[in-house]
């Protein structure tokens, strides 16, 4: 009995840590590293979108130059920073789901959080 009550802990704990890595919107899924179109695409627009910064990225490129017709030389990657907008998302979905907020750095979703239960909005007269 004991071992089947941690193996459903575990299981559970699994469930909610993927939870907080992906989103779902109707039957897609909304994962780390995709597009802001693509999410918008998936989800529709959010309740509340803004841009809350800049943050900067470092990066480089590693490739292969030509040295002759079978034989190819390294460069090492080249560095360099650029500074990206970074900006937030937040899906509502309503009372008895829980809000989602996204934060996005140069375009590519970096993060998801889950904020808490929604609301109703309310609507204006």
């Amino acid at each position: 009995m004991l071992h089947a009550t941690r193996t459903l802990l575990v299981i559970v704990g699994i469930l909610l840590m993927q939870d907080a890595h992906a989103l779902r919107c109707g039957n897609k899924i909304v994962r780390d590293g995709m597009h802001e179109a693509e999410v918008l695409a998936i989800c529709g627009e959010p309740t509340l979108r803004r841009d809350i910064g800049t943050t900067v990225r470092g990066g480089g490129i590693r490739y292969r130059q030509p040295y002759d017709d079978r034989r190819y030389r390294y460069r090492l990657p080249e560095r360099f920073l650029s500074e990206v907008v970074v900006t937030e998302y937040v899906y509502n979905f309503g009372p008895r789901r829980l809000m989602r907020r996204l934060v996005f750095e140069g375009g590519e979703l970096v993060k998801i959080e889950s904020m808490g239960y929604g609301y109703i909005p309310k609507k204006n007269p």
